[in-house]
């Protein structure tokens, strides 16, 4: 239904999108993205113009036909008439196929420019954003909004430029072949609006619940279908309540597709009905002028035919402010995107960080996570409220790494230490303070530089569905064969490569999943070294491995940390003791610090912390 002609898409839109408020500066905006293909907009403007006017010359020429070639009984009349009928109906295909080309090039112009700057804007967005935002709604503005901000281009310029000349040109050839039967014809177009205004406002409703539910049946599947979905309904659901559930929301969108149906034949049996009657009123009522000679036969052929052409542009034109207003209200919510600002931006004069491996240094650093101005409520499943107790996670930490030394992080849970290291790769800014490696503030250098200068290895390894070697590669896009093994084999992943009968080629599966955890964690160590960064930033890898797998770990990190400045958030009594510098933190703050020794001799935190956390390991190590 939805797919159908222009005049029954109008009748079905939303219609509060009419009382839809959309900012000042949109239009001119929306002309911004528009310029670059002002050539083709103007052909296309031209083409429209061309081919709706042609409506009408072919009712005149049948007109010219019958009363001069017939009536004259001029055969020769007749004949040039009808290749000149022939002729029009050649040139506006040729229109037509002309302005969906221009149509295309222009609208997939808008949406190719759209996407790009806001999937490329997303990347930009703080980590708040994405722990904030629903990433459904998010990919919904690059689809479906996108496509609605084309139709503002397109499809609403097209609809409003044919119809509006083609209302016009079809109404001026009829007041000049007879102005009573005009008028007594247009009496008739408040017949079918009104009802087909009440039925499209119900298709509407009927449409938007149509969406929800295909939207709530689709989250269910990509719940259910995605690797760890699956994994938890065989471990803990009920296939027969899984499949009732499906099928009860497959069978609301089976009946809300029935209704949508009958709705849309209601509307087309509607104008098809008017039309029928229309034609049937010219015909009896001019019919019966032409019996009596006040009016030709041709003249009675050309308005029946030229009123079969004006109702479906006047009821387009009906509800074309709807049109426009749910385009720019597209555009409006793309436009909420491109102006959410990066709360980590690029500097305005960046430099690159100094060579070698470099100190890291915080300097009096506090940090407060940043609240709703990091997101966008409509790109929230439910809007979160702002928190002024619970958000302040550093306060006042000041250290130094060494370069090229090892500095443990240590504490309970929620401590700060991950967001401690999150400072250090620039996925946020200190709310105070300063972090600094080799000197140099990480705000005023070049995210490049950045990103080359610092390896970061998260408990929660994340792997694309995509080959090994494509996984180590992003790294390092232009690593060869030998250098992606070499990073395999020191990673303590040779034996499993070596098994693998696709090698570097291995599908690893959704998020991984195809590799155990073991496997994946040294993937990522690979990962790191194949990088080779001066700064290596490790949410320790080990702390859910077994005692197996933790082992190669420790060999592959052992050999990653060697000889680079290393954060280390510690769950592993081996890092603490190997560490150059212990920091305990609590609460956001850096209660205590040295090295393991000088920490147990305190009797402070770390003493508390090494009975409960580390002092096991190492009664598990003797045993």
């Amino acid at each position: 239904m939805m797919g159908g002609p222009p005049t029954f898409r109008a009748l079905v839109n939303d219609g509060s999108a009419k009382n839809a408020s959309v900012r000042p500066g949109t239009v001119r905006r929306i002309i911004g993205y528009a310029r670059p293909h002002w050539v083709s907009i103007l052909a296309f403007l031209l083409v429209t113009s061309v081919s709706s006017s042609i409506i009408v010359a072919n009712p005149l020429l049948l007109k010219a036909i019958i009363d001069h070639g017939i009536g004259g009984r001029d055969p020769s009349l007749v004949t040039w008439l009808a290749m000149a009928v022939a002729g029009l109906a050649l040139l506006e295909t040729a229109l037509g196929l002309t302005g969906r080309w221009l149509s295309a090039r222009i609208g997939e112009g808008v949406i190719y420019l759209l996407r790009t700057q806001v999937f490329t804007h997303v990347q930009r967005m703080p980590l708040a954003f994405f722990t904030r935002t629903q990433t459904g709604s998010l990919i919904s503005r690059l689809n479906t909004d996108v496509v609605g901000a084309q139709k503002a281009v397109t499809s609403v310029l097209q609809s409003v430029v044919s119809n509006v000349i083609s209302s016009v040109a079809v109404l001026s050839a009829m007041f000049a072949l007879s102005w009573q039967i005009t008028l007594t014809a247009l009496l008739a177009v408040p017949l079918f609006l009104l009802p087909a205004k009440y039925l499209g406002r119900l298709l509407a409703g009927v449409y938007r619940e149509g969406m929800e539910l295909n939207a709530d049946m689709s989250s269910l599947m990509t719940e259910r279908f995605n690797v760890g979905g699956a994994m938890l309904v065989k471990l803990y659901g009920r296939p027969e309540e899984e499949s009732a559930s499906f099928s009860s929301r497959a069978a609301r969108v089976r009946d809300i597709g029935v209704t949508q149906s009958l709705y849309g034949g209601l509307l087309f049996s509607m104008l098809g009905l008017l039309t029928a009657l229309a034609t049937a009123m010219v015909y009896g009522v001019g019919g019966n002028l032409a019996v009596s000679g006040a009016f030709e036969v041709g003249t009675l052929v050309a308005l029946a035919t030229l009123m079969t052409r004006l109702y479906g542009p006047i009821t387009a034109l009906s509800n074309v402010q709807v049109d426009i207003m749910t385009a720019l209200v597209s555009f409006e919510r793309v436009f909420e995107i491109l102006d959410l600002e990066p709360m980590v931006p690029e500097p305005a004069d960046p430099v690159d960080l100094p060579g070698g491996t470099p100190a890291v240094e915080f300097d009096r650093v506090s940090f407060r996570y940043p609240g709703s101005e990091s997101s966008l409520e409509s790109l929230e499943l439910v809007p979160q409220p702002e928190s002024a107790d619970d958000t302040q996670v550093l306060s006042d930490v000041s250290f130094t790494a060494p370069a090229g030394r090892l500095v443990a992080l240590v504490g309970p849970s929620g401590a700060g230490k991950t967001t401690l290291t999150h400072l250090v790769s620039r996925l946020y800014d200190p709310t105070e303070g300063t972090v600094r490696i080799g000197g140099v503030d990480v705000r005023d250098v070049r995210g490049r530089s950045l990103r080359d200068a610092i390896g970061v290895v998260t408990q929660d390894t994340q792997l694309f569905h995509d080959t090994i070697g494509a996984n180590l590669r992003y790294a390092r896009p232009d690593a060869d064969d030998a250098e992606i093994i070499a990073a395999v084999r020191a990673a303590q992943l040779g034996p499993l490569l070596d098994a693998l009968p696709d090698g570097l080629d291995t599908m690893v599966g959704d998020r991984g999943y195809r590799l155990s955890g073991g496997e994946k964690q040294r993937l990522a160590i690979a990962r790191l070294l194949l990088k080779a960064p001066a700064v290596v930033v490790l949410d320790e890898a080990t702390a859910h491995l077994d005692s197996e797998s933790e082992a190669a770990v420790q060999e592959a990190l052992a050999t990653a940390l060697a000889g680079r400045t290393s954060l280390v958030i510690a769950h592993r009594l081996a890092t603490v003791r190997e560490a150059d510098l212990i920091l305990v933190l609590e609460d956001g703050r850096v209660l205590e610090r040295g090295t393991h020794d000088e920490l147990l001799a305190r009797g402070g935190l770390y003493t508390a912390l090494y009975r409960t956390q580390f002092a096991p390991q190492a009664r598990h190590s003797r045993a």
